[in-house]
């Protein structure tokens, strides 16, 4: 009998170092044959060519699909989509999967759900349900639940918002927030190790700070982010780029004149799962507008400062910490954070969430695409 042809996409360093785990499991189950598109981010040096990263963590990549064009402006977005499904189509065709896991919710998974969908390859979802009002990524997450068959959620409410959208309860499991994952199992850099291999000052105390567009909102925002840390000159300022969302070139050139002006601040295209991790383990505080901040940075202990609207509607822990994007605003919640001694709250599962899909892809008799509207 042949091997069910399982195959991941992925466009983005965070949505890769979320997928990992669980392309680790398939790739060792002798059920699976294992298959890997790599797109986006990955393939542009302007984000660090993070396809390379993939290929030494031990993955083969079937097919690159190229789509970014040199722009950040909502039309180049929409060109890079057309660009996306043209290569998709024939990636897809080639590789013809029995199922095609998507994660989440970036323009990038939106081309991919839709080639998918008219070549009637049965997809995945994991993280849908969840609710982020600050970002046109809210309505792509609900369109790829409508185009996907099977779904993984990170919460039991994610998971009735997966139904009340009309999907069966027998395809709807609630498994936990994948990214949980990586914290359990990968073994983290200790504090000078991480402050060696990222040349900072082991005197000083850490942030680190990820901010993306605000599709539906503020375009400017990063500029108050930039004066509230003005008033940290003793702070190691760890950045990390915007994604290739409208207005993340913006964002980026903006952080690069910072640190460039700032010798305690320094950008990286792409810290990778291991590094990044460790910088939120090691630093007082996490910054920004990034998913990670509510879901996997509560897990390792550290505060976060959540700034603007990008994340609203979605579920918090009680160490995230939200602020609007007005400089003396974000100082007083920084240091509202930096002074958090709670407990802190675990949401979004124990990290076993592999082995969950993993037992639950074994138990589908086949996968179509063949579904009905539930009515609740």
């Amino acid at each position: 009998m042949s091997r069910v042809k399982i195959c991941f996409i992925t466009a983005t360093r965070a949505e890769y170092g979320l997928l990992y785990p669980l392309m680790k499991r398939v790739q060792q189950e002798s059920d699976f044959q294992f298959q890997l598109i790599c797109t986006g981010m990955h393939l542009s040096p302007e984000f660090g060519v993070t396809y390379q990263q993939i290929e030494q963590d031990g993955f083969i990549i079937d097919e690159k699909v190229e789509m970014l064009l040199s722009t950040d402006t909502a039309t180049g977005v929409v060109k890079s989509m057309g660009v996306a499904t043209i290569g998709l189509a024939d990636a897809l065709a080639r590789l013809q999967p029995d199922l095609l896991f998507i994660l989440g919710d970036r323009f990038e998974m939106l081309a991919v759900a839709q080639a998918a969908l008219i070549m009637q390859i049965p997809i995945a979802h994991l993280h849908g349900g969840e609710c982020t009002f600050g970002a046109y990524d809210d309505a792509i997450r609900h369109s790829i639940t409508k185009m996907a068959t099977w779904h993984f959620t990170s919460t039991e409410s994610h998971r009735k918002r997966v139904i009340q959208l009309g999907e069966s309860p027998e395809r709807v499991f609630n498994v936990g927030a994948i990214g949980i994952e990586n914290i359990m199992n990968l073994k983290l850099l200790t504090k000078d190790e991480l402050f060696e291999q990222l040349n900072l000052d082991k005197k000083l105390p850490l942030f680190l700070i990820t901010y993306h567009p605000e599709t539906n909102g503020e375009a400017d925002g990063i500029f108050s982010v930039l004066k509230a840390l003005e008033e940290y000159p003793k702070v190691n300022l760890l950045f990390t780029k915007s994604n290739a969302d409208n207005g993340g070139r913006m964002i980026n050139e903006a952080i690069y004149e910072f640190t460039f002006a700032h010798k305690h601040a320094k950008l990286y295209d792409s810290l990778g799962q291991l590094k990044y991790l460790s910088a939120v383990k090691h630093a007082e505080v996490v910054i920004g507008n990034s998913s990670s901040g509510l879901i996997e940075v509560p897990y390792l202990a550290t505060p976060t400062v959540n700034c603007g609207s990008r994340q609203e509607g979605r579920e918090q822990p009680n160490s995230v910490f939200n602020t609007q994007l007005v400089a003396d605003e974000i100082y007083s919640t920084i240091e509202q954070a930096r002074s958090f001694k709670g407990a802190f709250n675990h949401i979004f599962g124990e990290g076993d969430v592999s082995e969950k899909i993993i037992s639950i892809l074994k138990e589908i008799p086949s996968f179509s695409i063949k579904k009905e509207f539930y009515d609740l």
